[in-house]
């Protein structure tokens, strides 16, 4: 899982240089898949479900399972998210990240940045012993003190052999609920934010989800390791940014 989920960072290092105005979603997929199979590894989400492509390509007011097409090319003052999952010798890694096309606002920016914080805040709690919901309650507090809305209606998951497994991990609710966390658990947990409404829509190719009123989502995800001591990020390259 360790180098499954170093190969989803090398894939999102290549996008992070990739992104651009002008440049399609498609070719961000190309990107993704290009890394992911020199690497001896296989695109976790193509043909998932029936799911079209290597990466999952959501911009602006899409939130989640956006489907990348050579028609949709970014603007300045996008932001595009980007999810990756890789399957390495039969184990998956999972991330996701939000990338600024050009210069974005101000307020967009501050949605960027307490989003990737909701994610660190929660693994602070992700130390065996603590309940899954410790995570969920701290990611959901840090969104709404800064009036931001947490999605409810897409969660984390646990991950190994398949990439999504049992138990689900939501980005609200009460602490102290929900399984016991326990070293060697395998997570990915992963805030989904909006600037607006909680609420959500599915479009009609039945993949993407959108923000019922338009408004910015940000989507920021690690799979990580539960361990005695904390959590241990899988999702980042060595010496890479392991505390947001």
């Amino acid at each position: 899982m360790r180098e499954a989920g170093r190969i989803v960072a090398l894939a999102h290092e290549a996008v992070r240089q990739a992104v651009r105005p002008g440049i399609s979603t498609a070719r961000i997929d190309a990107i993704v898949e290009e890394t992911i199979r020199s690497h001896g590894a296989v695109p976790s989400f193509k043909g998932y479900g029936g799911f079209p492509a290597s990466a999952c390509t959501s911009v602006n007011e899409e939130i989640i399972h956006g489907i990348p097409a050579k028609t949709k090319r970014l603007k300045e003052g996008d932001i595009l998210k980007v999810d990756i999952g890789a399957e390495y010798k039969g184990y998956h890694g999972d991330s996701a990240w939000t990338y600024p096309v050009g210069d974005i606002p101000e307020e967009t920016r501050k949605l960027l940045d307490v989003t990737r914080e909701a994610l660190f805040e929660g693994l602070r709690h992700a130390v065996s012993g603590n309940r899954l919901q410790d995570i969920s309650h701290a990611v959901q507090t840090h969104v709404e003190k800064h009036g931001f809305s947490v999605v409810r209606d897409f969660v984390g998951h646990g991950i190994g052999k398949r990439l999504h497994e049992a138990p689900e991990v939501p980005n609200f609710g009460e602490a102290g609920k929900g399984p016991v966390l326990k070293a060697g658990m395998t997570l990915a947990i992963e805030p989904m934010v909006n600037a607006g409404t909680h609420e959500t829509t599915v479009l009609a190719d039945g993949w993407t989800a959108v923000t019922a009123d338009s408004s910015l989502s940000a989507h920021y995800e690690h799979t990580v390791l539960i361990t005695e001591e904390g959590y241990d990020l899988l999702t980042v390259l060595e010496g890479g940014d392991r505390h947001g």
